[in-house]
């Protein structure tokens, strides 16, 4: 098999209707599949799925995967992944729409740059401007940056901010979001899978992180564009418990035992002095 996309519903069937929507006519029939894995929804959703997949005639290149359970993001990627032997695999979440020439674009630039493992497109809002999809990595530094509002600290210290602002040519990056992305076999067959431990967050910078220490180049691509149907909200109300478990997991791996610690002292002391100084 040429290539595995693998997209994951998480009692999402509408968006996740919309993405194969987008992507026939981009997929070759006989040398590339389309895995939906279905995250233990529990509700209609692999019913509305496989009838849509059915109706439409989609069957010779898309199918469907059931987990027994919810063990996460990166566990779902992982079941589609191990269901097809395949050359690349594109991990893309559920509501992306994928523009017309972005999978051979992306294809075109992994066979052009040999040295390059993971390979992410421009990501886009409904109304056409660009998402910030590829970061420098995480440190000690960005997690005191990300908790403080102080200008004068970001002006400072700009090249360790996480953000890598996307413009109209190929950049090298640390990491890319998950949203979508393609990578090669080798690496997988070199890195190994998904860290199951993330059940959500931080399972793709962490996954680049070991692709880059197995000599692997990150790259984001802006001739390819997939649209982002789904947008996170920009300041949550609350963040989820299972966000700093999965930080204090990257951070212990990256830094040690004391990993955690640090990151959050890092960052609350960003917070203290942001509230001490007016975030001046």
């Amino acid at each position: 098999m040429r290539l595995c996309i693998v997209i994951v519903n998480d009692r999402t069937p509408g968006p996740v209707l919309e993405t194969l929507t987008s992507l026939e006519g981009q997929v070759d029939q006989v040398t590339d599949q389309v895995i939906t894995v279905d995250n233990d929804s529990r509700d209609d959703s692999v019913r509305r799925i496989d009838a849509a997949i059915h109706q439409r005639g989609l069957g010779a290149w898309c199918s469907l995967v059931r987990t027994p359970r919810n063990a996460g993001l990166a566990a779902a990627y992982n079941s589609g992944i191990r269901a097809a032997d395949a050359d690349y695999y594109m991990l893309l979440a559920a509501g992306s729409l994928v523009a017309p020439g972005t999978i051979s674009t992306l294809l075109a630039e992994l066979r052009a740059h040999p040295n390059v493992g993971l390979a992410g497109p421009r990501l886009e809002a409904p109304d056409g401007s660009a998402l910030v999809s590829c970061f420098r990595r995480h440190t000690l530094i960005s997690e005191f940056l990300a908790a403080t509002r102080m200008r004068r600290v970001h002006a400072l210290l700009r090249r360790f901010e996480l953000p890598l602002q996307p413009g109209d040519e190929p950049l090298e990056a640390d990491w890319l979001s998950f949203a979508c992305v393609l990578m090669r076999r080798e690496v997988i067959e070199r890195v190994g899978l998904l860290d199951e431990a993330y059940v959500r967050y931080f399972e793709d910078s962490d996954y680049c992180r070991a692709a880059r220490e197995c000599g692997f180049r990150i790259r984001y691509f802006p001739n390819a564009r997939v649209v982002q149907r789904r947008l996170p909200a920009l300041e949550p109300e609350h963040t989820p418990r299972t966000f700093y478990a999965s930080r204090a997991r990257y951070f212990r791996k990256g830094y040690g035992p004391l990993g955690p610690w640090l990151a959050s002292t890092i960052h609350q002391l960003g917070r203290i002095l942001s509230l001490g100084d007016g975030a001046h």
